[in-house]
């Protein structure tokens, strides 16, 4: 079906200077070899001197860039961005590694959308770590009552002599007033582990829980700890490890597994770690993303005792990769996007990192409705390897699916059928370098590692950031 295309470029005046930029490093499976990680931040100068352009149907040309903001310098120190989350009208940004790391969470004011203010920096205080994922939920325990961040943390270099103070887990904050944060407390890891990825914090009645992928924890403890660890944090001052899981129980593991490489069915060896992980809306299910052990679901309505049910899988051609999940559809719809670097790879298909998309009422039983690919996907013009090609998160909203796209930036996806996944909308910062997407009924955000915090308005710019 042929789509109708608008088009927007919007130039403002400047030259890009080569002293504006800092080097990055991407987040990927650490242990993979061969793959570019360079990129760059951009002071707020330079912020000012770039395009960006805006593709797509008539029915989504209203969004538009409103705001384009740098996080603060720190101490002297430009940091950069990681993930994006927004809560009653904040949003919460983790930061990447540019400049030695520690940048915190940054929080900024969304009261006016147009003029993004940060207010607040936190998580920052133990040294050599960076905060790449934070989530803010509304809680209510026996203990706590209020806003809880839980915020993952991992160490720059993993047990460094030279750094003893240097550790990764999880920082848990009071962030009722997003002002003022406050810390509650610390799930922490053992040294020899890099520290949790990426997180999800969630709620079971009066109970909160944070779900935690600790990338390599079974690898580098030798099975001592999993990569997979349910956490109890109903009294966030005193976080408690409930439940961890071992791939070993699947018959398709082997008992003398290391952790991370995988003799699997096909043939090959694979890599498997835990990259992320989400629930559903009551907490009823979690979807791990394994790399290329698949997407694993649990029923966790026991988290004590999860149970097993079914996973992902892929031809023996493909590359895994299950980097992170959404929801669609009442959660009956599993979205899986795949972070490949690297296109080619001996008896593997070439090709950048693509959606995946599947049936999942029956949650034992994955069945593949759609792979939604780009332009980019088949694109081996050079650089050859390079995270600018593949896509990245996947968010929901009703039937349009977000994704954000390193270079790509942020895709608008139509899902009404799933098995026909359709491009809509594409918004394209110059040099862009979109790691995280969120998305609100307001507004969309779009964390860039090299430019900071974009918003981007639905309504014509009618919408208030405060609900």
């Amino acid at each position: 079906m042929n789509k109708k295309k608008l088009f927007i470029n919007t130039t403002l005046a400047g030259v890009l200077a080569f002293s504006a930029f800092s080097p990055v490093v991407f987040a990927h499976d650490a242990l993979e070899e061969g793959v570019s990680k360079e990129a760059y931040v951009f002071d707020h100068d330079a912020i000012q001197t770039l395009t960006h352009s805006m593709t797509g149907e008539k029915n989504l040309s209203f969004l538009r860039e409103a705001a384009a903001v740098q996080i603060e310098v720190k101490n002297g120190v430009q940091n950069n961005m990681a993930d994006v989350y927004a809560h009653k009208g904040f949003a919460y940004t983790g930061t990447h590694t540019a400049n030695g790391a520690n940048g915190g969470v940054r929080v900024f004011d969304l009261k006016d959308p147009s003029n993004p203010v940060e207010v607040a920096v936190f998580a920052d205080e133990i040294p050599n770590t960076w905060q790449e994922k934070v989530i803010v939920k509304s809680v209510n325990t026996p203990h706590f009552k209020g806003d809880l961040a839980a915020v993952s943390l991992q160490q720059t270099s993993r047990n460094n002599a030279n750094r003893p103070n240097s550790v990764g887990g999880v920082l848990l904050y009071d962030v009722t007033d997003p002002y003022n944060p406050e810390r509650l407390g610390f799930y922490e890891l053992d040294r020899i582990i890099t520290g949790t990825h990426e997180l999800y914090l969630t709620t079971q009645g009066n109970r909160a829980l944070v779900l935690a992928s600790n990338p390599y924890a079974d690898y580098y403890t030798h099975g001592e700890q999993k990569d997979f660890q349910i956490i109890d944090v109903t009294n966030p001052a005193e976080p408690e490890l409930l439940w961890q899981w071992d791939p070993r129980e699947l018959d398709e593991v082997a008992e003398d597994f290391n952790g991370y490489h995988w003799a699997s069915p096909d043939g090959k060896t694979r890599p498997v770690f835990n990259h992320s992980v989400i629930t559903d809306n009551n907490a009823q299910h979690a979807y791990v993303s394994m790399w290329d052990l698949g997407t694993v679901i649990f029923n966790i309505k026991d988290p004590e005792n999860p149970v097993y049910l079914g996973r992902t899988e892929y031809a023996d051609n493909q590359k895994g990769a299950a980097h992170s999940a959404a929801l669609a559809k009442g959660g009956t719809v599993l979205i899986e996007t795949r972070e490949i670097a690297n296109p080619h790879g001996a008896r593997y298909e070439s090709a950048y990192g693509y959606t995946r998309i599947f049936d999942i009422k029956d949650k034992t039983n994955p069945v593949l409705l759609s792979e939604f690919k780009t332009d980019l996907t088949y694109d081996f013009s050079a650089p050859v390897v390079s995270f600018a090609k593949t896509v990245h998160d996947p968010k929901v909203h009703g039937n349009t699916l977000y994704l954000s796209y390193y270079s790509g930036g942020v895709l608008a996806v139509d899902i009404t059928d799933p098995s026909n996944p359709v491009e809509i909308a594409r918004y394209t910062p110059e040099g862009s370098n979109v790691w995280g997407v969120f998305v609100d009924r307001n507004y969309v955000l779009a964390s860039d590692m090299g430019q900071g915090l974009k918003v981007l308005l639905k309504n014509n710019g009618n919408s208030h950031g405060r609900n």
